[in-house]
């Protein structure tokens, strides 16, 4: 086994940042990594997405946009080689191709088993990311094998799928996202919706995540209910500088809304007939964080009321469904007692129950951006400072 006194795993956002804050705080470190800098935004990406934040709020420590568009949108090829380009420019001692696949206590310390070999540490930093594996409800398992299943890890492009009409369950970021893609590409698309934040693309004329910036800073600590906070669904936001992305323009478009997905029987397939009260919820939260941010108030479009409690996907013409219903994070690897009950890493400030050992990009870690691009710099800044403090105090 090899020696360092720290292992970073993961080279994404969040693992590249914590891995620039400890090489200026001259702690000797490596970062494992399964596949290349930014595998997810490489391999596990549609082809034609982008990032939902400006180009201008990409920032790193140390790092920054550099290019002529800042109100623009990475794609997100672009985006992992902004972030390769980052690696560079500090030397990050990345492993590529070196999958873990044992973290356990060993001598004081860590052991860290990749399938090219082992490490031993002082310290582990976990920076595998928030969207770790699609989560598939168990209800697909009744879908009849005519119906084409896939999730937005999986999806590349309309003619990736069979012929004929698409049912996306989900209406959060990559669900909305979807179902605008498809619809545009001709395809008959209906949307099963469930808890969803409506956001605008453009607020007082500006990008909305100008006068977002100013909410992002809020931390765990403030919130009524941290537990509700951290699940919280994801913003409706497209990267592009036209139409956003809500249930009204949605609509306007030919996409077809129902309420929650509850039922699957071979092809047949039953909503709740929540669509009002779901919409209702999100147009009050998107109507009260109008009020916080500040401005004009903004006239809302409504979403037009429907009456599909149940489909035959067979003669409606579907033949593909993807459930765009979020992501569950998956540790079979560690072998520490972190997880909670939940299945989650415990953590506060990025620093968790067992000494030495610490996660990066969690949702709500700390700031209420602590998993987006341009939030993990606060908290690469904070674990590195804690654990540059744990390694000095350790006895020589």
């Amino acid at each position: 086994m090899f020696a360092v006194d720290t292992v970073v795993i993961g080279a994404g956002q969040a693992g590249l940042a914590v891995s620039r804050c400890l090489a200026d705080n001259g702690v000797d470190h490596v970062v494992l990594e399964r596949g290349q800098i930014g595998q997810r935004w490489r391999g596990e990406r549609w082809d034609s997405l982008r990032l939902i934040n400006p180009n201008w709020a990409t920032r790193l420590p140390g790092w920054g946009y550099r290019g002529d568009d800042p109100d623009g949108y990475m794609t997100a090829v672009e985006f992992a080689d902004y972030l390769q380009d980052y690696a560079a420019s500090f030397g990050a001692p990345v492993h590529s191709g070196a999958a873990v696949t044992r973290v356990e206590g060993h001598g004081g310390g860590f052991a860290v088993h990749t399938e090219v070999g082992g490490w031993r540490a002082s310290s582990v930093v976990i920076a595998s990311g928030w969207c770790d594996r699609p989560h598939v409800p168990a209800m697909a398992a009744g879908l009849s094998p005519s119906v084409f299943q896939l999730t937005p890890g999986a999806y590349r492009n309309p003619g990736q799928l069979p012929e004929g009409g698409v049912l996306v369950v989900g209406a959060s970021a990559s669900g909305v996202q979807l179902a605008d893609e498809l619809a545009r590409s001709g395809r008959e698309v209906t949307l099963a919706v469930g808890r969803h934040r409506r956001l605008p693309r453009h607020h007082e004329g500006r990008d909305i995540w100008h006068a977002l910036i100013g909410t992002f800073g809020v931390t765990i600590d403030q919130v009524a209910n941290p537990a509700a906070a951290r699940a919280a669904a994801s913003m409706q936001l497209i990267g592009r500088k036209q139409a956003g992305v809500d249930l009204p323009t949605l609509q306007g478009i030919g996409v077809r809304l129902t309420g929650r997905l509850t039922g699957v029987d071979g092809t047949r397939v039953r909503f709740a007939d929540d669509l009002a009260v779901t919409t209702g919820h999100a147009e009050v939260q998107l109507i009260r964080l109008l009020r916080r941010i500040g401005g004009h108030s903004v006239p809302l479009e409504s979403v037009m009321a429907t009456d599909v409690d149940h489909l035959d996907l067979r003669r409606a013409g579907i033949t593909t469904v993807i459930w765009a219903t979020g992501f569950r994070r998956h540790y079979p690897w560690l072998r520490v007692p972190a997880l909670g009950p939940d299945g989650e890493i415990r953590q506060r400030r990025g620093v968790t129950p067992v000494p030495g050992l610490y996660v990066m990009g969690q949702r709500f870690q700390h700031r209420r951006d602590s998993d987006f691009v341009d939030g993990v710099r606060h908290d690469a800044v904070a674990v590195a400072e804690h654990l540059t403090r744990d390694r000095r105090d350790l006895p020589a």
